[in-house]
């Protein structure tokens, strides 16, 4: 394993490199909001045998950099990656991306069709509006940091893991601390200010509709933050996709379920390519 940090885009990113095998496909994963690489750490070790993998630290959350005049939109992270990839020689790549990276790789897949051969999504953040204009311009204001960095200490990370992990028993001292770790760095707080600020919602439909990438949904039966209702929807939108609904699972599949998601995917990319 190779971990680096890079310039692209203006922002330092800092991915995990597994490329040890030049003729085995290439997989990329894109975590979700408030999370980092740490959330496939089940999944990597199973995908690294079969697939070279790259994890990336979408911006500002891990250990990427937390740059005050990047813009953190969905298509500019789409575009972050897009770059990484191209900085890298990377091509024909298999996008696994978790809930906000989920939209990120459907972003990639309408913005780059030519470069991704599948994506995979994990309960895939979609048709999330715009951030409301009250809310943005209160973002301006000098102190609104403060906001942000007040309501996720009073959230607490333990009551969020209870909300998106479905069997509680698999909350532990290690899951709490990697959850935890990116926040105790002050900086991320003017970022995801700035990431309230430049959120531009998720791609409309009339955009999903023109995504001719193979597309794999992987929904939780029980996910209480993007619910099965919008994976079914999401499957309908996608002219090429295919759902799966994993039971007694909530939002955080590739932790609670990383043995039958590897599964999944390595069924859907064989499927796919034949």
């Amino acid at each position: 394993m190779h971990n680096k940090l890079t310039m692209i885009n203006g922002n330092e990113i800092y991915y995990e490199s597994y490329l040890q095998q030049p003729s085995a496909p290439t997989i990329i994963l894109l975590h979700g909001f408030l999370s980092s690489t740490f959330s496939f750490r089940w999944l990597i070790p199973l995908l690294r045998k079969e697939y070279n993998v790259l994890s990336i630290d979408l911006p500002p959350f891990g250990k990427s950099g937390k740059s005050h005049s990047y813009i953190y939109s969905n298509e500019n992270h789409a575009m972050t990656v897009i770059q990484l990839c191209e900085k890298l020689d990377l091509n024909a790549i298999t996008l696994i991306g978790h809930s906000m990276g989920g939209q990120i790789a459907l972003n990639i897949s309408y913005l780059k069709p030519d470069l991704v051969d599948q994506c995979i999504l994990l309960c895939s953040s979609a048709y999330l509006k715009k951030s409301k204009r009250s809310l943005v311009l209160s973002s301006y204001l000098p102190f609104f940091h403060f906001f942000v960095k007040r309501y996720l200490e009073k959230s607490g990370v333990e009551k969020n893991l209870r909300n998106v992990v479905y069997d509680h028993s698999k909350i532990d001292v290690e899951m709490e601390k990697g959850y935890l770790e990116p926040f105790l760095e002050e900086r991320i707080f003017p970022a995801l200010t700035r990431m309230i600020r430049d959120h531009e919602g998720d791609l409309p439909v009339q955009f999903l509709r023109k995504i001719d990438t193979p597309c794999l949904l992987i929904w939780g039966e029980h996910d209480k933050v993007v619910p099965l209702q919008i994976g079914k929807r999401l499957h309908g939108d996608l002219k090429n996709a295919k759902l799966i609904v994993l039971k007694d699972t909530g939002h955080l599949v590739p932790e609670e379920k990383p043995e039958e998601v590897f599964q999944l995917i390595k069924e859907y990319i064989k499927e796919t390519k034949q």
